[in-house]
């Protein structure tokens, strides 16, 4: 069969395979615990409930413009007014079928074929392939220091003519590494200065710990105007537990927007109706969900990280925000593809290999779930890895007896 270049070149989803191991898993009666998943497990705000019903029982469930219901562009102005300081316009906006829809739609719309895009490492499994998909060339930059957070002068070197746009994900996905405010300063000025494009994958900007306020990049912009080329990502899909609504949406300017609705116009047309519907009653609805999944996210984040550091061989830095850790395991094997096979073989713990991130030894663990399957799953991983575990282990009222070294 012949295909493309592009098709033959781009590889399927790391974290959405293992999501359908785990269903499949639990599908047969296994006691799988996903620790891989990158999905809360809280329920949708009740005001987007009752929206999607109050619309569903209308019966008018009609196509909408491929930029979004005016409601829906309503609300995501007043949002990034509250969060960002800024009024965008109407045309500034565009609506789509997820944050990643939005992501795909501003490479389309800026990328010509062999144009790099930079981006930090670790880094979010699809900003390589989504590069790819239109042409590009992915750039990932790994801090000199061996840690998550970026510094300006790693970028700076690696910028050359054929740059043409920078991703900044904060909080960080895999990692839950917050950018410092520094950081985010140097980045908004230097793509500025050198006319490259910004986009910040904003996805998980509420979901922070420790008292932490979401940054804001436009603090740090000095052109505002419609020439500017930051371009702000973001979406109902972790903050109020929306994902499988898939809305998200983009601000930029206004150049930008229209090009990027004109493409998502002949890709997928206007986001659902009902969907957008249930969005707009997210956003300006009661926001107590928001502050309550963030606040179990991060006891959660506590419980996760105290099980990992009493776990000998194993390196975890606290993370800042998201629902996820990316520990070192690089004491237990050099592959984290054969590791990860190996804690999901042996005890049924399905975690996300690093090297899909872009550094080796490293796993990703999620803690989006709840605290026995964090502490289960933990206990599980141990007892595969650690040579000092007793011979057995029940799992429920199943026995696992080690056969290795």
């Amino acid at each position: 069969m012949s295909l493309s270049l592009i098709a033959k070149n781009i590889g399927e989803s790391a974290t959405l395979k293992l999501n359908e191991v785990a269903a499949i898993l639990r599908a047969k009666g296994d006691p799988v615990i996903h620790l891989g998943g990158g999905e809360p497990k809280g329920k949708p705000p009740l005001d987007a409930l009752l929206a999607a019903t109050s619309m569903l029982n209308s019966g008018e469930i009609r196509y909408t413009p491929p930029d979004g219901t005016p409601a829906l562009k309503k609300a995501i102005i007043r949002y990034t007014e509250e969060f960002y300081g800024w009024r965008p316009a109407p045309e500034n906006v565009m609506a789509s079928g997820g944050a990643k829809q939005a992501i795909m739609s501003a490479l389309h719309a800026v990328l010509d074929p062999q144009s790099e895009v930079i981006y930090p490492a670790p880094y979010w499994v699809s900003y390589p392939e989504m590069v790819r998909l239109v042409g590009g060339v992915p750039v990932a930059v790994t801090p000199e220091d061996g840690s998550f957070i970026p510094r300006i002068e790693d970028i700076e070197q690696v910028v050359g003519s054929y740059t043409k746009m920078v991703i900044v994900n904060s909080p960080n996905n895999p990692s839950g590494a917050v950018y410092p405010e520094s950081f985010i300063a140097d980045v908004v000025e230097f793509c500025e200065k050198r006319g490259l494009w910004l986009l910040m994958d904003d996805i998980y900007h509420r979901l922070i710990f420790d008292g932490r306020k979401p940054l804001n990049p436009y603090d740090y912009a000095k052109d505002r105007s419609e020439n500017s080329k930051l371009i702000i990502v973001n979406g109902v899909s972790k903050q109020y537990a929306m994902t499988g609504f898939r809305i998200g949406w983009a601000v930029g300017n206004r150049q930008l927007i229209e090009a990027m609705t004109n493409i998502q116009s002949h890709e997928t047309s206007g986001p659902s109706a009902l969907l957008q519907h249930a969005a707009v009653g997210a956003i300006n609805g009661i926001q107590s969900s928001v502050e309550g999944l963030r606040a179990t996210l991060e006891n959660n984040r506590n419980v996760l990280v105290n099980e990992l550091r009493a776990f000998d061989g194993v390196i975890i830095e606290e993370p800042g925000g998201t629902f996820y850790s990316f520990p070192d395991f690089s004491h237990y094997g050099t592959s984290s593809v054969k590791l990860s096979k190996f804690i999901l073989d042996k005890v049924q713990v399905v975690t996300v290999p690093g090297v899909e991130f872009g550094m080796e030894g490293h796993l990703r663990l999620s803690y989006c779930g709840s605290i026995k399957d964090i502490t289960d799953g933990i206990e599980r991983i141990k007892w595969a890895l650690d040579p000092n575990s007793p011979n057995e282990l029940y799992i429920g009222e199943r026995k696992l007896v080690r056969d290795w070294t």
